[in-house]
């Protein structure tokens, strides 16, 4: 099934379809005035939530504090889906779902281990979340420019958008 359609047919399993198959997007705190920064992220379909490690060394982990408002993008493989999610972003104590996304790539980053002291999860909460769906054909992006620039008339057909809101938790 192509992304236009999955969005179609049901956007929040196309997010997280793009989620599965593609491990890192940019999370960034707003109002922080810091950049957003690239992260694994552990999407969990049945809460809505979104997991990250990371340290508590870092300035994004400085600027959740107790809790911030925060959006996350995604990009497909393809480029042929983009998502933004935004929401509260919060440190977690959550030591059983520490454990249960702990992995060797993402102990490579801790000295200790599981065990380091710096050792911090993050949660994502979605309030809402913007997707966009378009022709994964650079043939058909390619005609539909071109179409679009020999006829006034014609507006360039490359692709969907939805906005999805999440349940709050």
């Amino acid at each position: 099934m192509n992304r236009r359609t999955a969005l179609a047919d049901d956007p929040r399993a196309a997010l997280f379809a793009a989620m599965d198959e593609v491990r890192v997007g940019m999370l960034g705190v707003l109002a922080s005035g810091r950049h957003m920064q690239p992260m694994t992220h552990f999407p969990d379909r049945a809460t809505s939530t979104v997991w990250f490690i990371t340290s508590t060394e870092t300035d994004l982990v400085r600027s959740v504090g107790v809790g911030a408002r925060a959006h996350y993008c995604v990009t497909g493989l393809d480029h042929d889906f983009h998502a933004c999610l935004a929401g509260m972003i919060e440190q977690s104590e959550d030591r059983a779902k520490l454990e249960g996304l702990w992995s060797p790539v993402v102990g490579a980053w801790f000295a200790g281990g599981i065990e380091d002291p710096t050792v911090c999860l993050l949660r994502l909460m979605p309030q809402e979340a913007a997707l966009w769906a378009s022709t994964d054909s650079g043939a058909r992006f390619g005609l539909e420019v071109l179409r679009a620039n020999l006829s006034a008339d014609h507006r360039p057909d490359l692709g969907d958008h939805a906005v999805i809101r999440f349940d709050a938790a």
